[in-house]
């Protein structure tokens, strides 16, 4: 099943027709696949993890499929007739992304941006560099909105630096350096969540996994506390593990960073999990996969093994938890959060 953007895609097939086309920020579905009955070949670039998954298994001669907030460097200077550019969720993000799809997109290059009316999609006028034509509307229909330009000039070179944000944030266990970049939540102080969890932190050795490790924040606490860490750190979007990396790095630190779909892409078991989970709105499908999380979580400790997240005090936990590890242990809370901390 195709989504909303992906079905306005599909039936404007002949704006690409023939041509060798990348398609930028895709959604969970096959619609790079499907492109290939128009286009010459096709290039796909998921900044979500799931979405790659989901697409991969279906590479071929004619469909390449990557993950990563860029194209791999092999690729650098590999030039497209057309870029198609799903409009992120994180209006900031945006501009990062369309000087990405310039930098791939052959002199006069079409470039075709879709996404849905409540996505924020109608401001892509004022996020669109000038070196592309104006946007025009080519389609509506499904709830969402398909526009069309051409590049006019050469863009910039896209240097990654150019859209990081670098500061210094207080913490429980001192002060760190946190490296934003583009498109990754982020506030120039620690969130209330975050500091509970900090302030409260089990005793741990060992190997230990950052679940949802966003621009690294938890880690580089960890490691300021116990240097000797071993840790992991797991997340599905490829701006955050990008972020997670240079403040590591800035920080003078080190830990595994990779991308993971749940536990699955993950061996063996931690003698820590420790979370400030990506799991906030309560919406059933998105407390499925929090549910998911915690029970799954049990099976990949370690015994002695310690499991500590903090999450919104109105999400149901307790019984999953209570399920998944025999108990429920409630160290510490504030009235917006509460630290649960299992042992097994």
């Amino acid at each position: 099943m195709l989504t909303n953007p992906s079905q306005l895609i599909l039936r404007n097939s002949d704006e690409f027709a023939g041509l060798n086309l990348l398609i930028i920020n895709y959604e969970s579905d096959t619609l790079a696949q499907q492109c290939l009955e128009s286009a010459k070949q096709v290039t796909a670039l998921a900044l979500d993890y799931h979405h790659h998954l989901t697409l991969a298994p279906l590479a071929n001669d004619n469909l390449s499929c990557y993950f990563g907030h860029k194209l791999p460097d092999t690729l650098n200077s590999e030039k497209f007739d057309a870029v198609i550019v799903y409009f992120p969720k994180a209006k900031p993000l945006a501009e990062y992304l369309f000087t990405l799809a310039a930098n791939h997109l052959n002199d006069d290059g079409l470039l075709l941006i879709v996404g849905e009316n409540k996505g924020g999609i109608k401001s892509v006028g004022k996020l669109l560099p000038d070196f592309f034509t104006p946007a025009i509307k080519l389609d509506n229909a499904r709830h969402s909105l398909l526009y069309r330009a051409f590049l006019t000039r050469p863009a910039p070179a896209l240097i990654m630096q150019d859209w990081v944000s670098e500061y210094t944030l207080a913490t429980p266990q001192g002060e760190i350096t946190i490296c934003n970049f583009v498109g990754v939540f982020s506030e120039k102080k620690l969130d209330l969540g975050t500091e509970l969890l900090l302030s409260h932190l089990p005793q741990l050795n060992g190997r230990v996994l950052d679940f949802g490790c966003g621009a690294g924040v938890i880690t580089v606490a960890l490691l300021k506390q116990y240097p000797s860490l071993n840790i992991e750190c797991i997340d599905i979007n490829a701006m955050a593990l990008a972020s997670c990396q240079l403040t590591l790095k800035a920080n003078k630190m080190q830990a595994k960073v990779y991308p993971s779909d749940g536990f699955n892409q993950i061996n063996d078991k931690f003698d820590g999990i420790i979370s400030n989970p990506p799991f906030h709105d309560g919406l059933d499908s998105t407390f499925a996969i929090a549910n998911a999380f915690v029970s799954q979580s049990a099976a990949r400790l370690n015994p002695k093994g310690v499991w500590q997240i903090v999450a919104n005090r109105h999400l149901p936990y307790a019984d999953n938890i209570a399920n998944a590890f025999g108990s429920v242990n409630v160290p510490a809370e504030n009235n917006k959060y509460k630290l649960y901390l299992q042992k097994v």
